[in-house]
């Protein structure tokens, strides 16, 4: 007897709440490679962005461009937790306030989270005992403690970056690679290498 098998690729039975929760909100990230080739900025609107981190973060675009060079150094999280942040503080409703806390907290703040960020163990402490009653100010120190450094650290790398220069020359942006470079040898290479095992350590 045979049997036919058919795959649903949208479809994943295993996958809990918040991460479709997540998906539905910001989307997938099929789609958010498909949105980062499409920033169409004038010259003029990106060079003001370098004015401060608040205004480039007040343009979509702005964030977009933002999120993109983050990908480059494997550090995005940061911004989405920010984004995920200013979206908790839209909830009007107390079951989503409770959803959606409950879904931020478990992707970016407890140990191990999938996107944890960098937070000091007495905000993690405070954020873990708000949880059971959140509020919408349950992240707020959280939010402001990335924000700051998203502003020292990131941004300023971000002004100086080839994806922000080729905005505000109005050059067209290209595809950010974002593969991690292999730490093996070509053949070549290996030719020069002398046998040492202090080369693998």
């Amino acid at each position: 007897m045979e049997m036919s098998l058919i795959f649903f690729s949208q479809l994943n039975m295993c996958e809990s709440k918040e991460n479709a929760f997540f998906k539905l909100t910001h989307g997938s990230g099929k789609e958010e490679t498909s949105t980062e080739a499409k920033i169409r900025v004038s010259p003029e609107e990106a060079v003001k962005w370098a004015e401060s981190f608040d205004k480039l973060l007040s343009h979509r675009d702005g964030v977009d461009a933002f999120t993109r060079f983050l990908k480059t150094e494997f550090s995005e999280e940061n911004i989405e937790f920010w984004i995920a942040c200013e979206d908790f503080k839209k909830c009007k409703e107390p079951q989503q306030i409770i959803l959606k806390s409950k879904a931020i907290y478990e992707k970016f703040i407890q140990n191990d989270a999938p996107k944890e960020v960098n937070l000091d163990f007495h905000t993690k402490e405070v954020i873990a005992k708000s949880i059971t009653q959140p509020t919408l100010h349950s992240f707020d120190a959280a939010q402001s403690r990335v924000y700051q450094l998203m502003e020292h650290d990131s941004y300023k790398r971000f002004l100086k970056s080839e994806i922000y220069l080729h905005l505000i020359e109005g050059r067209p942006q290209r595809p950010t690679n974002l593969r991690r470079r292999s730490r093996s040898f070509t053949y070549n290479e290996f030719q020069d290498v002398k046998s040492d095992v202090a080369i693998w350590l």
